[in-house]
């Protein structure tokens, strides 16, 4: 299996082209790493297994997403978000994006 470059970066604000919904990229996986069940149930437009996917604090929301990288676009407003575990894994929003305290893995 060949392997993308990541397009997003941890901090990053991204926005959903589905959706429409913004948050912050708080983790990235390099390919898909759910199960099969979880790929049957969710990722119903199937999107590629072998290019990234994201971990990412929904704006204005309690719960995170999983989303493939084609979903995804650099989110147009630039503004910071909403998320209650925003002050666990990020330290600041500074220059359209956030900084963070630790490292996730």
């Amino acid at each position: 299996m060949t392997v993308s470059a990541a397009k997003f970066e941890v901090g990053q604000v991204v926005h959903h082209l589905k959706f429409g919904y913004r948050g912050v990229v708080f983790d990235v996986d390099p390919c898909f790493q759910g199960t099969e069940e979880w790929y049957e149930q969710v990722a119903r437009s199937r999107p590629p297994k072998d290019k990234p996917w994201y971990h990412v604090l929904v704006h204005d929301a309690a719960h995170t997403t999983y989303v493939a990288e084609r979903h995804l676009e650099t989110d147009p407003e630039g503004g910071p978000i909403q998320h209650r575990l925003l002050a666990q894994l990020f330290g600041g929003f500074e220059n359209g994006r956030y900084r963070t305290v630790r490292a996730i893995n």
